[in-house]
């Protein structure tokens, strides 16, 4: 089974990264493919850049990352309780070359944040928007006050309660991708 995963966000110290890529970890036997959305930076997306540039190689390159993924797991980051512009941006340029963004991929969506929110007010735009752009959600699960609830040296969940909802999560993911491979 190959797994997809990102962080949405540029951000080179992005607690969300952390927690996506220690959230694969949970995925046993799987081949797994972290993005980094810097490699896929693009200008601001408008119509009128649409009309000079047409569909940016980036954008595809992005599509295809996620079409040839057998599940995909996204852990948002929240700016201002929404997308961050890194993320809203190649979204945007993904979803003029088709609307299947996500492909009828399962996917399980993450967020978290420093505060008490666990940015669940993106997690929950995230999860009732990306069905409309073909994505299969199975699980969702926000981990609030990132910094006392994961050892940044070990890599790992210390909450014993947010680290078994994490693993029944991705278990879930787990058994759906195994269907779709």
């Amino acid at each position: 089974m190959k797994v997809v995963a990102f962080a949405a966000t540029n951000s080179s110290k992005s607690i969300n990264k952390q927690l996506v890529s220690y959230a694969v970890s949970f995925v046993e036997d799987a081949e797994v493919e972290i993005l980094d959305l810097n490699d896929f930076e693009l200008p601001l997306f408008s119509e009128d850049r649409e009309a000079e540039l047409g569909q940016p190689q980036l954008a595809k390159d992005f599509l295809a990352k996620l079409a040839g993924a057998d599940a995909i797991v996204v852990s948002f980051a929240e700016h201002n309780g929404s997308y961050t512009a890194a993320y809203k941006n190649l979204f945007d340029w993904s979803s003029r070359i088709t609307r299947e963004v996500y492909a009828h991929k399962p996917m399980v969506l993450l967020a978290t944040s420093p505060g008490p929110g666990g940015a669940q007010r993106v997690l929950a735009t995230a999860e009732s928007a990306l069905g409309f752009f073909a994505g299969e959600v199975k699980a969702t699960l926000s981990v609030p006050r990132f910094h006392d609830n994961f050892d940044i040296e070990a890599g790992e969940l210390t909450n014993p309660e947010l680290k078994a909802q994490l693993a029944d999560v991705m278990n879930i993911l787990a058994a759906q991708g195994e269907k779709a491979a």
